[in-house]
């Protein structure tokens, strides 16, 4: 299993597939499946039988996952998708945007 540089909370941008330039904010990372949820991308409608939870029924729409690899972290000074590293400050881990050298 490889370290995951984006985390939850992070705003991110999609730079692949059919939602490429799409901005949104994590909501879930599955680190097994080197996937996670984007708020608002890659919809999809899930059809739901009435029940007591949703009397209704119909169609829903929720996220699903995307690729880890089809992300990327936006900077937060520069508003633009960078790469993120990892260097050690003392005796913490922190994370950094490699585009303008500031920690996350």
């Amino acid at each position: 299993m490889i370290k995951l540089k984006i985390k939850s909370g992070d705003i991110v941008r999609v730079i692949a597939g059919d939602h490429k330039g799409e901005e949104g904010k994590v909501l879930r990372v599955y680190k097994e499946k080197n996937k996670a949820i984007v708020e608002g991308v890659n919809m999809v409608s899930k059809h739901t039988k009435p029940s007591a939870k949703s009397p209704q029924g119909g169609i829903v729409k929720k996220e699903a996952s995307i690729q880890i690899s089809n992300i990327s972290l936006i900077d937060p000074k520069t508003k633009e998708a960078t790469r993120v590293g990892i260097r050690v400050e003392g005796d913490k881990k922190v994370r950094f945007s490699k585009k303008s050298n500031q920690v996350l």
